[in-house]
């Protein structure tokens, strides 16, 4: 029987003012440094994604210019560094999915360092309908993803309709973000086995609400068990995630980011900034919503 995973107190946190500029690159600067803690680093990091107050903020940027600028944009945005010397320049680049209304900024580089990220784009954004689970009980569905094989990072976002189980009632005030991250692990469409055992294979160590915009957004952190593998024999073996959970028109939009639970004190705070940049965007032309182009569940 598999030893139980690790039980780590809740001690981070993930929510919602550093004002944003424009560069002339076509990339987007923050600011890294090792964190003592996740919980006052997310702080941060969704302060400095998510503030509405200042001339260049990143919603009021989205909802005026990033749809102008194709489906997957680039641009540049500078946030101001937080401390000192610890610090480093981390570039990130923006995606803009038109299809399923929502954006996200990726790491591209950390040029201190002369390290590049070798991003392959696994799944490209596709409608909610042609994106199948990978399990026959899942109804949570990747419509897309994107991989850094060599680094062993993933960032995914997927849609799907809360889980009755965990979210009972349809008023998404009352939603705790502990039950948002139950509600997306029972049904998440990683794992080829039942809900149950999907449970039992995941252990969620933070949730926490922000509201961004008026809009309430859930942040969670979970460990998922991983199969030994020939280059990893350990016989724990963790992947560490991050995710985001907004909802619209009744489903549940997901951003997850992970890497494994080694490489975790390295990557984590990087992963952080994606999971914190998470937004659901005005829908637009091509946005195909589910209840005109319903799913079919298994």
């Amino acid at each position: 029987m598999a030893s139980a995973l690790p039980s780590i107190s809740s001690r981070h946190s993930l929510a919602p003012n550093l004002p944003i500029s424009w560069n002339i690159a076509h990339s987007m600067s923050v600011s890294t440094k090792k964190r003592p803690k996740i919980r006052g680093k997310m702080i941060r990091a969704i302060a400095s994604l998510s503030d509405s107050s200042g001339p260049f903020s990143l919603n009021s940027i989205l909802r005026r210019d990033l749809m102008l600028m194709g489906f997957s944009s680039s641009l540049s945005l500078i946030f101001p560094t937080l401390g000192s010397g610890a610090e480093e320049e981390l570039k990130m680049d923006l995606l803009v999915d038109d299809i399923n209304a929502y954006s996200y900024l990726y790491p591209t580089e950390l040029p201190s360092n002369k390290f590049v990220f070798k991003w392959v784009e696994s799944r490209k954004p596709e409608r909610y309908s042609s994106a199948a689970p990978l399990s026959p009980d899942a109804r949570l569905r990747i419509v897309s993803e994107r991989v850094d094989f060599i680094d062993n990072l993933i960032i995914s976002v997927s849609i799907g309709p809360p889980n009755s189980l965990f979210l009972k009632s349809k008023d998404k005030s009352t939603w705790s973000a502990k039950d948002i991250a139950d509600s997306v692990l029972a049904d998440k469409s990683a794992l080829r086995v039942t809900s149950s055992q999907r449970m039992d294979e995941s252990s969620v160590l933070d949730a926490h609400a922000a509201t961004v915009d008026g809009e309430p957004y859930w942040y969670y952190e979970y460990l998922v068990r991983k199969s030994p593998t020939k280059t990893a024999q350990e016989p724990n073996l963790y992947r560490h995630f991050v995710a985001s959970t907004a909802e619209r028109d009744g489903y549940l939009y997901s951003l997850s980011a992970s890497t494994l639970s080694k490489q975790w004190e390295k990557m984590g705070p990087i992963l952080e900034k994606t999971v914190a940049s998470f937004r659901l965007l005005s829908p637009k032309e091509n946005y195909v919503p589910p209840y005109k182009d319903p799913w079919r569940f298994w």
